[in-house]
């Protein structure tokens, strides 16, 4: 049974972003009347299932939910942007509600009673009277003999309809009970619109030993009174008729037939074939085959051509691609002892080890497929944590979304929610301005915030940006000043006054509100983004906006690098920020101040940075002269070129991080293990270059930047 429970959560998961997107196209004008019966059909989905667990509480608000928007595709209520404020509080409620299901929590009954009381007031006041949903629990006897004869509040005459009207014929597919719906209500939906004979038709049913829940067997045919259009009959299907065999057709002559007749009795009455239900998934000769029903059948059949999944526990994943990390650094093991039992230079051992190279980075290419996702779910949560906070302010804010497919590892997917929840907040509360100041600049009333992704130079960006006031950097500076965040008089560029907002106990609020006020807000977003092996960045025009960067690696598990020779130590240059590697003749190099020199290179000025100086590593005799010099582009696309003594290879390495097995490191992201067994730390270009702020750092920058 718990397998079942965990299926109808994952099930519930899908049916709520099928709701969330619903909604916020309804928002739109002109929207598409089937999007509201998609939404129906979403909440209506979420009931049924949850029915079958016993879940009340889900159960009674997911069916006002429905008789609302039942009601709302019936146009008995008109969609204002109040009823769409209501819908979709009622979508988070029903989120939650969901999610203290699953976590065994008990669920907010003040919020759930306030909206069900709005809910009712929507129902009342179309003058209809709601019929309270009640459900009774079936207790199954898997021990019991298999019988079909125990009451089912159906009758099941054993004669063929004896009437002129249309005969339904239904098989139901696996996914109909999976999903907690019942044939015997869609049975006793019929009856309500006439008096009907149903026939069940098991021979289909396979012994108890040799069945399977997966081809249930069972098939009713039912006998509609003359009168019944066949439109009416396909409304008690059209949540269901995605799964199941259906066929309305015109009823045969009139004629008793005996309840067991001989099979030639059988064929010479009906030539039309008897509905069996297929494996799923359908192949297209069984769809070919399957009893029509003008477009919807044709529909259906087009259902059945999806591809085949399966659902794959993710520490199974997990546990491969450390498998895969396990093979890369065997291989590189295998490297270092090839090279020392000088035999890299015979072919057939340098193709057999470029082969098992590949092959490794083939299998860990599909294994970080398997665990890619879209950020898709991630960005749809953004949407009701701008609501919320819209609400907060009094703000009139929409949010637009770019780049909902672009993929990340799943790792990733669950630790961006905090940090993006974080940063929309900030530009509802700080960035955007109230609706007077708006008017007052010239800005729309609505204010507008952007959220978008996409995959850049090997890592993958993310960007929150608004339509504000952008950074007061004036008042900022203040504040930390006043906080003792920084010393008076002390000489920061702008990019350090931004970089202020993310210290630990910072906050342009002076009081403390549902929103803000604690800072706590970008600390946890910075530490959260550090945590994942990314950065963020700040790009800020007063009066125009603000936007937040956060740029991330492609994978927690695996990464391409340079290994390179500082003094006596080898250490890896992520292969993702090299632009180039050169040895400078002397005509290019310039001296700068103390020591310091710039790049000339195809007409930039591009500042040196000696890494050994920087990692405290002594130089090898030679000096400089005989060092290389790599250049690099970091995610804010600033550039610099790297002093190296040596480049030894380029390969993947395995990502271990330095934070929890020993601590953080300056300049240093992660480490990893080489063929030899020693350990090798990762470079952070980007913090590296940061770590340029110190006067002579801006004065180079300057100087290159004007050439």
């Amino acid at each position: 049974m718990d397998e079942f429970r965990d299926m109808f959560f994952v099930e519930c998961d899908e049916l709520l972003e099928v709701l969330a997107n619903g909604l916020r196209q309804m928002e739109q004008p002109g929207f598409d009347k089937e999007t509201v019966h998609a939404v129906f059909r979403a909440v209506h989905s979420v009931k049924g299932g949850a029915a079958a667990f016993g879940l009340t509480t889900l159960v009674t608000f997911a069916h006002r939910f429905e008789t609302v928007l039942d009601l709302v595709r019936s146009d008995k209520i008109e969609v204002t942007p109040l009823i769409m404020g209501l819908l979709h509080r009622c979508s988070d409620c029903l989120t939650d509600l969901v999610g203290t299901a699953r976590s065994g929590q008990d669920p907010d009954e003040v919020k759930v009673d306030g909206l069900m009381t709005e809910l009712d007031g929507l129902i009342d006041s179309d003058g209809e009277e709601d019929t309270a949903f009640e459900f009774t629990p079936i207790t199954l006897d898997f021990g019991a003999p298999l019988s079909f004869d125990a009451p089912l509040g159906v009758d099941m005459p054993t004669a063929e309809p004896a009437r002129a009207g249309l005969l339904v014929q239904m098989a139901p597919g696996f996914q109909l009970y999976r999903s907690g719906n019942d044939p015997m209500a869609l049975l006793a939906s019929l009856r309500k619109l006439g008096d009907c004979d149903v026939v069940l038709n098991d021979e289909s049913v396979a012994p108890l030993e040799d069945w399977s829940p997966e081809q249930p067997g069972l098939a009713w045919e039912i006998g509609m009174p003359e009168g019944v259009d066949e439109a009416a009959i396909m409304s008690v299907f059209e949540f269901v008729e995605d799964c199941c065999m259906l066929s309305i057709r015109p009823a045969p002559i009139p004629e008793i037939i005996p309840a067991e007749p001989e099979p030639e009795v059988v064929a010479q009455h009906d030539p039309a074939p008897a509905i069996q239900t297929p494996p799923p998934p359908a192949t297209a000769d069984e769809a070919s085959t399957a009893p029509a029903a003008g477009p919807r059948a044709a529909a259906q059949a087009d259902a059945g051509q999806a591809a085949p999944t399966i659902r794959v526990a993710l520490d199974r994943v997990d546990r491969l691609m450390n498998m895969i990390g396990e093979l890369v650094i065997k291989e590189a093991m295998l490297s270092q002892v090839i090279q020392t039992a000088g035999m890299h230079e015979q072919p057939d051992v340098i193709a057999g080890l470029d082969a098992i190279r590949q092959l490794a980075s083939d299998i860990q290419e599909s294994v970080m497929a398997i665990r890619a996702q879209p950020l898709k779910l991630v960005f749809q949560r953004m949407h009701r944590i701008l609501r919320e906070a819209a609400d907060a302010t009094g703000k009139p804010v929409r949010l637009i979304t770019i780049g909902e497919q672009t993929e990340v590892d799943k790792t990733m997917i669950e630790r961006l929610v905090e940090p993006l929840t974080h940063m929309i907040r900030n530009s509802v509360d700080h960035g955007l301005e109230d609706t007077v100041t708006r008017q007052r600049r010239g800005k729309p009333q609505e204010g507008t915030i952007t959220l978008s992704a996409a995959h850049r130079s090997g890592r993958v960006q993310i960007e929150v940006s608004d339509d504000g006031g952008g950074i007061n950097r004036a008042k900022v500076r203040q504040i930390a000043e006043d906080r003792g965040l920084v010393a008076p008089g002390a000489n920061l560029s702008p990019a350090e006054i931004d970089q202020l907002l993310f210290l630990p106990g910072f906050s342009s609020k002076d009081e403390v509100s549902a929103l803000s006020g604690r800072g706590v807000g970008l600390d946890v977003v910075r530490r959260e983004i550090m945590g994942l092996g990314g950065r963020v960045m700040i790009q800020s025009t007063e009066g125009e906006g603000t936007t937040f960067s956060i740029a991330l690696p492609l994978t927690l598990a695996v990464v391409e690098g340079m290994l390179i020779q500082l003094g006596d130590q080898t250490m890896v240059l992520p292969i993702t920020a090299v632009q180039e590697t050169l040895r400078p003749e002397s005509s290019m190099l310039h001296g700068v101040g103390h020591g310091s020199q710039l790049l000339s290179n195809r007409g930039e000025l591009i500042p040196i940075i000696d890494l050994c100086a920087s990692f405290g590593v002594t130089q090898p005799e030679g000096g400089p002269d005989s060092s290389v010099l790599i250049v690099v582009e970091t995610d804010s696309r600033k550039r610099a070129a790297f002093r190296v003594d040596a480049i030894f290879d380029q390969r993947q390495v395995v990502i271990k991080s330095l934070e929890q097995n020993y601590g953080r490191v300056p300049g240093v992201s992660a480490a990893t293990i080489l063929g030899d067994g020693k350990i090798a730390l990762i470079i952070d270009p980007e913090e590296i270059l940061l770590s340029m702020s110190n006067d002579q750092g801006r004065r180079m920058a300057a100087m290159a930047s004007n050439g």
